[in-house]
C-alpha cells in the first residue's frame, strides 16, 4: 500500500522531494516540450488560483475535453488543488454528446485541450467558463498560458479527504446514454494500490499515456503514476505513435483488442506469416527477431503487458507468445474501479479473465451474472438513485450486466451480456459473444456483430482489417467460408452462422457505431441493418459484400 492518501498528496510529495525529476513529456510539432515536477506543480498551482478567481461555489464539478497530453494531467491536478471535481469528457464526442454530459453533470467551468475537430465541439458547450491551452491550437475563453502568467501559484492547496468525491466519470455508453459514475479519493486509492501490487509496478515507473483519460482504467494508471512519481509520455498524433511509444518505452502498456489486432496488422504487412513462422524456427534468428519487435512495440522494458475493455481472442494472445510478448487479460468496469479479475503471472489462463482479485468477492446470480463486492464501487450514478439501486444487489454486490462462468480452478470466463441475448424467429435465444471469439480469430476481420433478430439463423455482420482490405471479393469470400466451416460444428443447430456480411464502412466512434474504447455499439449497428436482415439471410450468397 502507498504511502499517500489521495493522487493530490502524492504529487505534492514528488514535487517538494524530486522537484528537478522529468514528469511530463510532450511531443509537440517534432520537439519535444519536458515538464519537471517543479515546473509542471508551478502552472499547477497557477491554473488552480484561476479556478477559484472564477467565484464558483466549493466542490464544483469542472469538466475536461482534451486527449491525452501534459495538459490533461496538469489540469486534473489543478480541479483537486483548487477542490473542486472533474468530469472528464470524452476527446473524439460530438456537440451534442458534450452538451449532454455538462448539462447532466451541472459543470460549473470547462478546460480544453488538445483536440482534432473543437470547431466543430464547441457550439455543445454552455455559457460557463472556458480555458483553453494556446499550444495546441485553442484560444476560446480565457488561455491557459494568459492565466499561467496573470495568478500567483495557490499556496492554501485543498486537502483532499477520503470520502470525497473526485471524478464524475461518464460511461461511453454501449447501450444508451452515458451514465455518471460516481467515485471517491479512498476508491481510486484503493483501485491504483491494487494496481501497482498486481502488476509490480517499479518506483522509477515510465508511462506511455494514450487510451483516453475520461476512461477508469488509463486515469488509474495515471494515478498509478502520481503515487510512483512516475515520468509520463504521450504522443503527438496518429502518424507519430509508433515513433513516440518506441521512444517511450513503458514499463506498463494497456491496450484494446483492436489496439493488438491493428499491430498484428502492422508486423505481418512487413512479414508475412510465411516467412515469420520460419524466422521464428531458426534459433539464433528467433532471439534477435523478438528482441526487435519488442523494440519497434515499445514493449523491450514493459514489466506487464495486458488487455481489457472487451474480449480479445485466445488464438491473438498465442500469436503474441511466440513473438516473446505476454499479453494478461483482465476485466473489470468504471463502476467497480476496475478491481475484479485478472490473468497474472503464475496464474494465467488463455481464454479466461482470470481469477476474482485478492481485494474482491464475485458470485453468480442463477442467470450466470457476474456480480462484484470490493472496497472501490462506486457511490452510485450521479443524479439516478433508482438506477443505481437497480445495478445493486440486497447484499452490496454490484450487478455487471456480465453473463460469466468459472472452471473448476476459479478462471473465469465471459460468455455475454445480459442484454446482448437476441431470439431468433426460431423462438431460440443465442448469446453472440461466443460466436464472435471464435470468428474473430480470421485476421481478416477487425470487428464484429452477430445478430439474428427476425430470422431462423445468426448472421455476422464484419468490417475488414487492414489485411482484410487488401484483399479481393473472392479471397474474403473463401476465408470467411473456411472460417464459418470451422466454427459451425463447434455450436447447436440453432446457433449456427448462416451469412456473412461485410459492411461497407467502418464502425467507428465518428459514425457513432463504436465507444470511444472502440467497444462496437451493438444497438446502433442493429439499428440501422435490422431491415436487411431477411433479404441477406435470403440471399444465394454465403457471403454478402454490402
Amino acid at each position: 500500500m502507498s504511502k499517500f492518501n489521495s493522487p493530490l498528496e502524492a504529487f505534492l510529495h514528488w514535487e517538494a522531494n524530486k522537484p528537478n525529476a522529468v514528469f511530463l513529456k510532450q511531443p509537440i510539432n517534432g520537439s519535444v516540450k519536458v515538464y519537471t515536477y517543479a515546473e509542471a506543480g508551478n502552472e499547477i498551482r497557477r491554473i488552480a488560483q484561476a479556478l477559484n478567481s472564477y467565484g464558483l461555489l466549493e466542490r464544483s464539478h469542472i469538466a475536461l475535453l482534451s486527449k491525452n497530453c501534459a495538459h490533461w494531467n496538469m489540469a486534473d491536478l489543478a480541479i483537486m488543488m483548487s477542490g473542486h471535481i472533474s468530469i472528464p469528457i470524452y476527446p473524439t464526442l460530438n456537440a451534442q454528446s458534450i452538451d449532454q454530459i455538462l448539462t447532466h453533470s451541472e459543470a460549473k467551468a470547462i478546460i480544453v485541450g488538445k483536440l482534432d475537430d473543437f470547431k466543430s465541439q464547441k457550439s455543445g458547450i454552455p455559457a460557463i467558463p472556458i480555458i483553453s491551452v494556446g499550444m495546441y491550437g485553442e484560444n476560446e475563453g480565457d488561455l491557459w498560458e494568459d492565466l499561467v502568467v496573470k495568478h500567483e501559484p495557490i499556496d492554501n492547496v485543498y486537502e483532499q479527504k477520503s470520502d470525497e468525491l473526485i471524478t464524475i466519470i461518464y460511461t461511453s455508453g454501449t447501450t444508451g446514454n452515458p451514465k455518471g459514475v460516481m467515485h471517491t479519493v479512498s476508491n481510486f486509492m484503493e483501485s491504483t494500490n491494487t494496481l501497482i501490487k498486481l502488476f509490480a509496478l517499479p518506483d522509477d515507473l515510465k508511462l506511455f499515456s494514450y487510451l483516453p483519460l475520461a476512461h477508469v482504467a488509463e486515469r488509474l494508471i495515471a494515478n498509478a503514476g502520481y503515487v510512483l512519481g512516475a515520468n509520463i509520455s504521450f504522443a503527438e498524433s496518429l502518424d507519430t505513435f509508433a515513433k513516440d511509444l518506441e521512444n517511450a518505452q513503458p514499463h506498463i502498456f494497456f491496450a484494446v483488442p483492436r489496439i493488438w489486432t491493428k499491430f498484428q496488422d502492422k508486423i505481418l504487412e512487413n512479414l508475412p506469416q510465411k516467412k515469420l513462422n520460419i524466422l521464428l524456427n531458426i534459433p539464433v534468428l528467433n532471439s534477435i527477431l523478438k528482441k526487435k519487435l519488442k523494440q519497434k512495440l515499445g514493449l523491450k522494458e514493459a514489466v506487464f503487458i495486458c488487455s481489457a475493455a472487451a474480449p480479445i481472442a485466445p488464438s491473438l494472445i498465442k500469436w503474441y507468445r511466440r513473438l516473446g510478448i505476454t499479453i494478461y487479460q483482465g476485466y473489470g468496469m468504471t463502476e467497480d474501479g476496475c478491481v475484479s479479475h485478472f490473468n497474472l503471472p503464475g496464474n494465467d489462463k488463455i481464454g479466461t479473465v482470470g481469477k476474482t482479485l485478492y481485494n474482491a468477492k464475485a458470485k453468480l446470480t442463477e442467470e450466470g451474472e457476474i456480480c462484484i463486492k470490493n472496497n472501490c464501487l462506486m457511490k452510485g450514478y450521479f443524479k439516478s438513485p433508482e438506477m443505481t439501486a437497480k445495478v445493486f444487489t440486497e447484499d452490496g454486490y454490484l450487478k455487471t450486466g456480465d453473463i460469466g462462468e468459472y472452471d473448476h480452478e476459479g478462471y473465469l470466463t465471459i460468455t455475454g451480456r445480459v442484454k446482448d441475448q437476441f431470439k431468433t424467429d426460431k423462438g431460440k435465444y443465442i448469446s453472440p459473444a461466443p460466436l464472435e471469439m471464435m470468428m474473430s480469430k480470421n485476421t481478416d476481420i477487425e470487428q464484429i456483430c452477430i445478430v439474428g433478430t427476425g430470422i431462423p439463423q445468426p448472421i455476422a455482420l464484419i468490417t475488414l482489417s487492414e489485411l482484410g482490405k487488401v484483399k479481393t471479393k473472392e479471397e474474403l469470400t473463401l476465408s470467411f467460408e473456411h472460417t464459418v466451416s470451422i466454427i459451425n460444428p463447434q455450436f447447436e443447430k440453432h446457433e449456427k452462422i448462416e451469412k456473412v456480411v461485410v459492411m461497407k464502412e467502418d464502425w467507428n466512434v465518428d459514425n457513432g457505431l463504436a465507444t470511444p474504447t472502440l467497444k462496437v455499439k451493438r444497438n446502433r449497428v442493429e439499428k440501422i441493418h435490422q431491415p436487411y436482415y431477411k433479404q441477406w439471410f435470403e440471399s444465394s450468397d454465403k457471403v454478402i459484400f454490402e
